[in-house]
């Protein structure tokens, strides 16, 4: 069974079209990263996953179910507007929730309580949600989404408004929900939590899928590269495509260099060597997600342009 299929979904807002046939499987298990730029059409995607909106046209499923209260019951969902009762406590917010997800009111009771103290809140569990500070309020609303241990959660820019310290908690729950066996999704347009976290990758530009696969698989997606040190220009060098110099000292240049398509680093380096170029360092550059997400979402940026 899959956690998640978009088959050629679309959403328009009147002449605006919000989301554009995208098609992607989330397969069980795991954690996939669902990146884009605001506005590419990530949150409107994941509330017509929820029902909370219906799509114009296309077909959606979760865990082999259409969207509705059915298959809400085995889901987990952080908004990214949190939506909490300022006069309720933040225990009693939790139980709400999962009073809601089927639960009895002792099983809420015993696993928010096990949740909220894990965030930080262990001492907190009476206070108001009004009274607690954005980010407090943030992890109340994330319990309230894992209290009912869903088979497929779903977390719209779930790190927003978090500090670092409490973005690495968080980073562990989602490691530990999908070690358990449960399948996460979560959208971010910040790539270092999806670089650490992800298993696969979903990209989204102006409503449209631009990249669905692994991490390995989007590195691939960028014209291969070096970074290496040398008393000598290696732009001549075959098979480079451009060299930029991004410093220099003592006669020593660092050279920034892209490969053409189909180099190869080994091919290049023993060029170096034919050619009498010293070399105080050369090492094939790993491109980072923002590289990536960068690169191919300028692409069809520029693409569409035109």
């Amino acid at each position: 069974m899959t956690a998640l299929v978009f088959d050629a979904v679309t959403k328009r807002y009147g002449t605006v079209t919000a989301v554009d046939g995208i098609s992607f499987v989330v397969p069980e298990g795991g954690i996939t990263g669902f990146l884009g730029p605001n506005g590419a059409g990530k949150t409107t995607s994941l509330r017509m996953a929820l029902n909370i909106t219906a799509p114009t046209s296309g077909r959606i499923s979760l865990l082999g179910l259409p969207p509705g209260r059915a298959a809400s019951m085995r889901v987990g969902f952080l908004p990214e507007e949190r939506g909490l009762y300022r006069r309720m406590t933040a225990l009693d917010s939790v139980v709400y929730f999962g009073r809601l997800k089927g639960m009895t009111k002792s099983e809420a009771r015993s696993a928010g309580r096990a949740l909220l103290d894990r965030l930080g809140l262990g001492s907190s569990l009476s206070k108001m949600v009004d009274s607690l500070s954005k980010g407090m309020a943030q992890k109340v609303q994330l319990a309230a989404s894992l209290v009912n241990a869903p088979q497929l959660v779903l977390l719209d820019e779930p790190f927003s408004g978090l500090d670092p310290v409490n973005q690495a908690v968080l980073e562990e729950i989602i490691i530990d929900i999908a070690r358990n066996g449960a399948t996460v999704m979560f959208s971010t347009h910040v790539m270092q939590h999806a670089e650490r976290l992800c298993d696969r990758l979903i990209l989204l530009s102006s409503g449209r899928k631009i990249f669905e696969g692994s991490q390995q698989e989007a590195r691939q997606q960028l014209p291969p590269s070096l970074s290496l040190v040398s008393r000598a220009d290696p732009t001549t060098l075959p098979g480079v495509e451009s060299a930029v110099a991004r410093s220099e000292e003592a006669g020593w240049t660092e050279w920034y260099v892209r490969l053409q398509p189909r180099a190869d680093p080994d091919d290049i380096l023993e060029a170096c060597f034919a050619q009498g170029i010293v070399l105080r360092r050369f090492e094939p550059y790993r491109p980072s997600l923002h590289d990536i997400f960068v690169h191919l979402v300028g692409a069809d940026q520029r693409r569409h342009a035109q």
